[in-house]
């Protein structure tokens, strides 16, 4: 049976995971032996492992080009760029209403755009993100997606209630959020003015992605927090059955899959993979 994950990176360095034995690891796995048909997307997708300035200056150089990629086809984005929670936002909706959800990538602009424009359109979100990432405490983590594996399981509210954890730990392995929307979590987070039907999305579908963090984060502290948010919300969460951030769809929860096993300090492996950016492959062995 398969029971680790190994990420080889640039030099040949190995993090090497245990998978747990749990249901939700079980699904991830099954997702993973399926995963060989699609390509991984970007994999030096590393956030927080630089200065403040190197992140900032990478996250604002890749949400430049995929504006004038986009607005030469069609000048949609009609603001001017502000590294500002509110600007980010707004860029978020933009993917959201162009490129579509999952399973709604009807747009009349979607369906006539090119695929440098729709690549653009991906990329946006991801720097969107990466933006977010650099505005925070460093917080160095791995990101894997597949690029175009279809998103069709659903992780159900069973098991996310009795396997999520309010916490993120050093060298885990997490289901990654593979919707195309915010959680109450970021909504709360980022404060966002622009929510819509289509813009919140609890999780609820997962894939083969998933994300390695190198921080720990104690998520309890998003409660109170959350709770306020849905109150100055009130009306639009009632239409969603979501009264307190308790609620299984509104609580800050991770999905663990994987432990790493590593005998170094923190610190040690941070610098180590600081100099290596670079996925060359991931196996199930």
């Amino acid at each position: 049976m398969s029971r680790y994950l190994v990420i080889k990176l640039h030099n040949n360095f190995e993090l090497r995971f245990n998978i747990r034995t749990t249901p939700v690891a079980e699904l991830w796995l099954e997702r993973m032996s399926q995963r060989h048909a699609w390509p991984m997307d970007n994999p030096d997708r590393f956030y927080g492992f630089g200065t403040t300035q190197q992140e900032h200056a990478r996250a604002v150089n890749m949400i430049q080009q995929c504006i004038a990629t986009i607005n030469a086809h069609d000048p949609i984005i009609d603001r001017e760029f502000e590294y500002t929670q509110d600007g980010l936002n707004y860029l978020h909706n933009i993917f959201e209403r162009y490129h579509g959800l999952l399973d709604q990538q009807t747009s009349e602009y979607w369906h006539s755009a090119p695929d440098t424009v729709r690549q653009a359109l991906a990329n946006l979100n991801l720097a969107v993100h990466r933006a977010e990432a650099a505005q925070r405490a460093p917080r160095p983590e791995f990101v894997c997606t597949w690029f175009g594996m279809p998103k069709t399981q659903c992780l159900s509210l069973g098991l996310q209630q009795q396997y999520g954890e309010p916490a993120i730990k050093f060298g885990t392995v997490y289901l990654n959020y593979c919707e195309i929307g915010k959680t109450v979590e970021d909504l709360t987070r980022d404060n966002d003015q622009y929510i819509g039907e289509d813009a919140f999305r609890p999780f609820g579908h997962y894939s083969a992605d998933f994300f390695v963090a190198f921080y720990d984060l104690d998520l309890t502290t998003m409660y109170p927090r959350i709770q306020d948010y849905i109150e100055s919300q009130q009306t639009f969460f009632n239409k969603h059955n979501i009264y307190s951030a308790q609620d299984i769809q509104a609580s800050p929860l991770r999905f663990p899959v994987a432990d790493l096993e590593y005998t170094g300090t923190q610190e040690q492996l941070i610098t180590q993979i600081r100099s290596r950016q670079l996925v060359r492959e991931v196996t199930i062995q």
